[in-house]
Order: structure tokens, then sequence, then C-alpha cells
């Protein structure tokens, strides 16, 4: 089974580049869209979309946004990998997913409303989605760490000079019996 958790970290380095790069692809092109809306050049060549298109942008540009922090805590946890770093990176890529998926609720929103979407609308569609299915395969890994016997809290082997004590950190300083006891 130590194969299944070296597996697991072994995937999780790629993922987090790869989000990396949809996410920074998201807040571009995002933020580009919301500064055509701002300027009111909504009837760009590449822009165009219906009523649901601002909204989409905003929650695809805090999805993006949420993604950086998400991989920042992915990457400090792949640094340290220990259960504290797994708890800041389970919860940052859960909330990120979650935002994710309610840019994703308003694409298909603007994809039934039709209309004209221009190219880097629809490029950014695909990139949510894709942003949508690599982020939940990175929840998927993370939480599997906390399942795994050997990679769940801890980290660490335990032996018999531990007495049972299966994980808690104990300090071994023995105190010296000559030394009388202060009350």
């Amino acid at each position: 089974m130590a194969v299944v958790g070296r597996g697991v970290r072994d995937l999780i380095g790629p993922l987090l580049v790869v989000n990396f790069v949809v996410c920074l692809i998201v807040v571009g092109l995002a933020g580009w869209s919301i500064d055509k809306y701002i300027n009111g050049e909504q009837n760009h060549p590449h822009l165009g979309g219906n009523p649901s298109t601002s909204f989409m942008l905003v929650f695809a540009l805090l999805a993006g946004v949420l993604g950086f922090c998400s991989l920042l805590s992915g990457f400090i946890h792949l640094r340290a990998w220990r259960s504290d770093s797994l708890a800041s990176a389970q919860s940052l890529s859960a909330i990120s997913w979650a935002i994710t998926a309610i840019a994703f609720g308003f694409v298909c929103k603007e994809i039934i409303l039709g209309g004209h979407r221009g190219k880097r609308l629809r490029t950014l569609e695909t990139f949510i989605v894709i942003s949508l299915l690599s982020q939940f395969l990175y929840v998927v890994l993370l939480h599997g760490g906390v399942y795994h016997s050997r990679y769940g809290p801890g980290y660490r082997n335990f032996n018999e000079e531990d007495h049972g004590t299966a994980g808690v950190a104990i300090d071994h300083q023995h105190q010296k019996p000559d030394t009388p006891a202060e009350i």
C-alpha cells in the first residue's frame, strides 16, 4: 500500500503545475473581459455575451484568484508533506473548487441563453471547464491522503519506541529523580 500513497504524492506535483497554467489563463482572460465590460465594449468582436456573462466573468476571476491561493498552499504541502499543511491545502482546494463550480454554472447558463460569444469568451468557458475538472481531481487526491493509513495525519512511520502513542508527539525528556518536587 505504500506505493499508492507515494503515487498520490507523485501525481500532485504535475497536477499543481497544470492547475497553475489553467488558473493563469482563466485570470488573464477573465480580467481582459471584465476590463472590456467596464469600458462598455460588449460588442468587441472577441467578447460578445449575454446577461449571464458579467456574473460568469466575476466568478471566473474569483475562481482563478482562489485557485492561485489553493496552489500556493498545495506547493507548500507538497514540500512539507505533513498533516498541518494537508489541512490548509484541503480547505483552500475545496473552497476554490466550489467557486469554480459556481463559475461553471454561469458558463452553462451562458451557453443555454445563446447569443454571440466571441473567441476569447468561448476560450474562457473552455478553461473554466478544464479548471473545474482538474481542481476536482486535485481535491480528490488531497482527500485521499487523509484516508490512507500510511499517508494520513502525521505522515510518519511509528515503531515500538512510541509505546502505542499512534501519532501523538511526546517529549521524551527524563526528569532527574534526585530533584525535589516543588509544590
